[in-house]
């Protein structure tokens, strides 16, 4: 299994950015997926969940109705899509899928 993140950067404050995880090795449309974050020196935390049709999605509540999460099982990416970025959403990002983990891709939020 491989979980590959991209998509991160530096960005201000209100501000948009669009994460991928391409993802190889399993039989990509019949699992869900999450994301996750971890801030500097904090424990790292859920961010959203989405089933593997794509159907059902939930948020953690410090992101409910600014990011949305959606997957392309063609070509076996999910993807998170963050709006309204706040400065306590800088973060490493993280693809999870079961025990596995990509390397991330860091998200800074500042002016």
């Amino acid at each position: 299994v491989q979980l590959v993140e991209s998509g991160g950067g530096l960005v201000q404050p209100g501000g948009s950015l669009r994460l991928s995880c391409a993802a190889s090795g399993f039989t990509f449309s019949n699992y869900g997926l999450s994301w996750y974050r971890q801030a500097p020196g904090k424990e790292r935390k859920w961010v959203a969940v989405i089933i593997s049709s794509g159907g059902s999605t939930n948020y953690a509540d410090s992101v409910k109705g600014r990011f949305t999460i959606s997957r392309d099982n063609a070509k076996n990416t999910v993807y998170l899509q963050m709006n309204s970025l706040k400065p306590e959403d800088t973060a490493v990002y993280y693809c999870n899928f079961q025990q596995y983990w990509g390397k991330g891709t860091q998200v800074t939020v500042s002016s």
